[in-house]
């Protein structure tokens, strides 16, 4: 079988999650954030999975996304909608029970004029200048929204990952002044924003990128492994080259093996000559472009031709791939092709 195989471990995200509930007090939410199809792992099976474990809010990125939870866990859980109601969700937004992260005083206003009394968040601008209402704004509207009762008022953090960031405290700074004394649910911490500490904990956080092994949650247990099959090999003398450009050279006579798996399945080009693949603990450097479909690997120094190689799982994380290829594990997971076959692991609940 030429396709490669993509293992997902639903016990290590659910481990994760609760994890990460450890970290904040026992009256802190710890939602779930199952965006781009739960990062590229399969929003059906990992929401599921988050929902045994203890996750009774959900985030997603759009309405349609919000549609698939919804379909997943049926009623009860929230499904919230970071980018808001937008210009025909209304229909789906009031028959799927989703909950709008309005962003905007045009999102406000179509909201409450279209579903009033319909559930609604906001979301603030606290200097990430990307999504949300900003300070003027939010002044000039708050009296008339928290009489409205929004359920949340949120923000994110734009340089969590870096904890001596100045940004940080700028922005819990900002955050405190546009909601102390509303007497609403705040939340203003995804993965990064958790391990800064309790003043940024609030009364929900919600973990993201962390749930699925990802940095900067060191802790993480890695959830997923992919393995790409190997389709030939052949022999290359010293002096000839491989892949597309001749951009890696023999120095000696070498072993190749021609591996399933491109940029087509989100292995990024930047990945040529310099990422890693293993072969149970030893490792064998990609050798050449990576191309479409194929990469190329040295397997001289192994003592028999493997059928598979993992580029993901216990040796290399995404993060330490991501690194090879001059990018973010965030890049590496929600790239993860849909050519690859998926299979879940998962204890008999």
């Amino acid at each position: 079988m030429a396709t490669a195989t993509l293992t997902i471990d639903l016990d290590a995200i659910a481990a994760n999650w609760r994890r990460l509930d450890r970290l904040t007090g026992p009256d802190v939410q710890t939602a779930a954030v199952v965006k781009a199809d739960a990062y590229g792992l399969g929003i059906t099976r990992v929401a599921r999975a988050l929902a045994h474990a203890g996750a009774r809010r959900f985030f997603v990125a759009y309405a349609e996304e919000g549609a698939a939870v919804r379909q997943a866990l049926g009623e009860g859980p929230q499904i919230a909608v970071l980018s808001g109601h937008m210009t025909g969700d209304t229909e789906m937004i009031h028959d799927l029970d989703l909950t709008p992260m309005l962003n905007s005083l045009e999102q406000i206003t179509r909201h409450l004029e279209a579903l009033p009394g319909h559930a609604f968040g906001v979301q603030l601008d606290t200097g990430m200048n990307r999504l949300g209402v900003e300070m003027l704004e939010w002044q000039a509207v708050a009296p008339i929204l928290i009489e409205a009762g929004p359920e949340l008022l949120m923000s994110h953090l734009a340089c969590a990952d870096e904890p001596e960031h100045p940004l940080n405290e700028a922005q819990l700074r900002t955050f405190l002044e546009m909601t102390d004394g509303t007497g609403l649910p705040r939340s203003l911490s995804a993965t990064g924003g958790i391990l800064l500490g309790q003043r940024y904990h609030f009364d929900l956080t919600r973990p993201g990128v962390g749930l699925f092994g990802g940095m900067p949650f060191e802790g993480a247990q890695p959830a997923v492994t992919l393995s790409l099959p190997v389709i030939q090999t052949r022999e290359v003398a010293a002096g000839e080259a491989v892949g597309y450009g001749c951009t890696w050279v023999a120095e000696a006579p070498a072993l190749i093996a021609t591996v399933a798996a491109g940029y087509a399945d989100g292995l990024p080009r930047t990945l040529s000559n310099a990422a890693v693949l293993w072969d149970g603990d030893t490792p064998c450097p990609l050798v050449g472009r990576v191309s479409m479909d194929l990469i190329t690997v040295d397997i001289t120094h192994l003592p028999e031709v493997p059928r598979s190689l993992d580029i993901l799982g216990p040796h290399q994380t995404v993060d330490a791939l991501a690194e090879a290829g001059g990018t973010i594990g965030y890049e590496i997971l929600t790239g993860l092709g849909p050519r690859y076959l998926r299979r879940y692991q998962e204890q008999a609940q």
